[in-house]
């Protein structure tokens, strides 16, 4: 007999509410959820797909611990008994520096990874620190963290109400959008245009986002910042600066207007391939808009001047007076935000408060550049002790990282590796223990991240919609009981992890005198939490005492868990508002324009003007059907557009002979890949594109489906050289490439 039940999507960053069909404890259909608060009934093909992905037979049911040098099936005890063998005298012998952790981008799409990654951090010490972030947003991270002083105060376009949108480096009709959380982001763009709105969209291709923009700008991949800054120059120069309301919350104005001098769109023009007219329209378009938003993604950000043109995005919102009004960018407030403190001056954002062994690359919000992962492994120095164990949760950095190969490589040469991953991947196989999470069905789900990046500010949790099954084990008690092994607690109540937590927490919020529990019993607060286990009471605790929080009734009728149970489909908390000077945490207290960091790139972007490499360059691409390389091994998600090719433009295509759907060797500064061509007049001349997530060709994986049509890893033509140095994040587009039919051979670069 089958039920229906509710499920927050975690497939990607919209998180659409879905309406599950469950036919005993599988999932046999999923559809939108009409009642949800948020996305109202809206779905893609991943969301339609839950049950296939949930119901994945390459999934690992239970713990591999390897023996004899062979992976092999073993008991949860047997598994964190290994874990703990194998970290603690790492740590004790050469420190915690010596254990490396990476966290993959899912970890921002479950609970357990919002959860306890931190705790697990903590309680490592550990300065060698990798994730997902620095092959994707982490300029925009470092670039709000110097303006705002919060990496995380990331400003959305208000999609709903704006009356002009200018997109550069997105692509949100295959993305969903990305550090703007916006189910139906296709149709809120469809609702812009219907309303007599301007869509304008800066990429080299034309993606399906462009073909239905009003303005398409085929850029230069890679000049992202000089055409922003070109801008900012012509606001300035044409008297068209109004920061309104903005004007009482900024500092730096003069100094910026100095910055930008040099930027004329006559100057940029020849790097950025963009006459100087239409620089200059954007520019008035944009500051003649009654609202306008400017919004920049990872086509921006994984460039060579990834931080400066993150920067500039919000510069020009600033200086039209965009940045915190309706229609404009706005900063969303999540229910579980923590409490509101007054506006007043904070301790600001620092870059570079350590660096990395090997090449020197400055910390950024805590984390080293994943490029560099394999030399801290397999580089010695007299700097300190390599990275020697590693602990990758939901990462796969070998196609996820540039030169693969190499990272292959060092991952094997690693003293104990724990890999907390449903699959036994290019990265997991490496492992000495697998501990697998269970499918998404069967673990709640509650989005930390992306309800403080959503369009709209609402709060919704479902719990499981399917029991856990019997031998899996929840991922938040995966992820305690990793805590627990290599913090010296191995065999510990994991809900003690939970506790500490809470006591932490509580402890610190009673001593505040802005919170709405300054000085109670921190006990009795906690024993007045709701919920069926540890994670249950942690959402509890920071829904209560967070902006919309019951305050333990401090508050009478504000949220809290019971509330929010008592929503299935959630609670709507209403449309973004204006919350300047409240976000601010910089050290003058005001948005600072020209922060020396920024203001010290400058130079570097001035060269750029006159710098253009020469032949083809490689941009990446996704596909709605995928997320990374996540969603590969699913058949109904493969096939058709989701493929593996190199796309070039005909008049590439025909100067050097390659045909459609023949094999093209692509050449990099990291190696070499063989794909066939797509010759498509979607990109731009001079401009190749290979999509991400791709390679799965390794041995010692369990990806059926994916190793029957692995494709090409296009990671392996980089070196990992190449690095936009504020924000230690990959440049992965604008990369130099040469490429040759199979049949003929390819230089080497010079």
């Amino acid at each position: 007999m089958s039920r229906t039940a509710l499920r927050i999507c975690p497939l990607c960053e919209a998180t659409c509410g879905l309406t599950l069909t469950i036919e005993g404890t599988r999932v046999t259909g999923a559809r939108g959820d009409r009642d949800d608060v948020f996305s109202e009934g809206f779905i893609c093909p991943k969301g339609a797909s839950f049950g296939a992905v949930d119901g994945d037979p390459d999934r690992l049911r239970g713990p591999l611990v390897r023996r004899d040098g062979e992976l092999r099936e073993a008991s949860w005890q047997e598994a964190f008994d290994a874990v703990a063998a194998g970290i603690r005298p790492v740590v004790e012998r050469y420190g915690a520096h010596s254990v490396g952790v990476v966290l993959g981008n899912p970890n921002v799409h479950t609970m357990a990874g919002a959860l306890y990654p931190p705790v697990l951090l903590g309680a490592l010490g550990t300065r060698s620190v990798f994730t997902a972030s620095t092959v994707d947003q982490m300029p925009k991270h470092v670039s709000s963290g110097l303006l705002y002083g919060d990496a995380n105060a990331i400003p959305v376009p208000d999609l709903d109400h704006t009356a002009h949108l200018l997109l550069i480096g997105a692509n949100p009709l295959e993305s969903n959008g990305s550090l703007c959380t916006a189910p139906d982001f296709p149709g809120k763009l469809k609702a812009l245009k219907a309303r007599g709105g301007t869509l304008t969209v800066i990429d080299p291709r034309r993606t399906r986002t462009a073909r239905l923009a009003d303005r398409h700008i085929a850029i230069r991949p890679g000049a992202d910042a000089l055409l922003l800054a070109a801008m900012a120059h012509v606001l300035f120069e044409e008297d068209l600066v109004a920061l309104g309301d903005l004007a009482p919350h900024v500092e730096g104005l003069a100094e910026l207007r100095e910055a930008m001098r040099d930027f004329t769109p006559e100057a940029v023009a020849g790097a950025c391939d963009v006459e100087p007219a239409v620089t200059r329209a954007l520019a008035r378009e944009l500051a003649a808009a009654p609202t306008a938003a400017v919004y920049g993604r990872i086509g921006s950000c994984t460039v060579p001047h990834g931080t400066l043109a993150s920067w500039l995005v919000d510069v020009l919102n600033i200086l039209t007076g965009n940045l915190d009004r309706p229609g404009g960018a706005l900063f969303p407030q999540a229910a579980t935000d923590r409490t509101p403190r007054p506006a007043g001056p904070g301790r600001g954002f620092a870059l570079g408060r350590w660096r990395s062994r090997v090449s020197g690359h400055p910390e950024a919000k805590g984390e080293m550049p994943l490029s560099a992962l394999a030399e801290e492994i397999d580089t010695a120095t007299d700097e300190g002790e390599p990275v020697r164990a590693l602990i990758a949760i939901a990462a796969n950095p070998v196609l996820s990282a540039p030169d693969g190969d190499r990272l292959d490589k060092a991952l094997d040469s690693l003293d104990f590796m724990v890999g907390v991953d449903p699959y036994l991947n290019e990265t997991s196989r490496h492992a000495h223990v697998v501990l697998p999470p269970p499918p998404p069905s069967q673990s709640a789900h509650h989005d930390f991240a992306f309800n403080s990046l959503a369009v709209r500010n609402q709060v919704r949790y479902t719990r499981p919609a399917v029991p856990l099954e019997p031998g899996r084990m929840a991922e938040t008690e995966i992820l305690a009981r990793l805590v627990l092994a290599v913090s010296g607690m191995h065999g510990a109540d994991p809900g003690a992890v939970d506790a500490m937590v809470v006591e932490q927490t509580l402890g610190k919020a009673v001593t505040d005198p802005h919170s709405p529990v300054h000085g109670q019993d921190p006990r009795e607060l906690a024993a007045r939490l709701h919920g069926d286990n540890g994670p249950e009471r942690r959402l509890d605790m920071m829904l209560r005492l967070g902006p919309y929080g019951e305050g333990f009734g401090a508050r009478p009728g504000g949220l809290g868990l019971a509330e929010l149970l008592a929503h299935p489909h959630g609670i709507d908390l209403g449309p973004l508002r204006p919350r300047l000077p409240q976000p601010l945490k910089t050290k003058s207290g005001k948005v600072e324009l020209l922060p020396a960091p920024l203001a010290g790139d400058l130079p570097r972007l001035r060269r750029a003007m006159t710098e253009r490499a020469a032949g083809l360059v490689l941009v990446g691409r996704r596909h709605l059907r995928s997320n990374n390389s996540w969603m590969h091994n699913v058949p109904a998600l493969t096939g058709g557009t989701n493929r593996c090719t190199l796309q070039i433009h005909p008049e590439d295509a025909d100067r050097l002979g390659v045909r459609d759907g023949a094999p093209v060797r692509v050449k990099g500064a990291g190696g070499e890949v063989t794909a066939p061509a797509e010759v498509t007049d979607g990109v731009r001349p001079g401009v190749v594109s290979l999509p991400h997530g791709w390679g799965h060709d390794r041995p010692g994986t369990r990806l059926a489906h994916a190793a029957t049509d692995p494709g090409v890893n296009v990671n392996q033509l980089l070196d990992g050289s190449r690095l936009d140095p504020l924000s230690g994040n990959a440049v992965l587009n604008g990369v130099p490439v040469e490429l040759a039919p199979v049949t003929e051979t390819i230089t080497a670069l010079t």
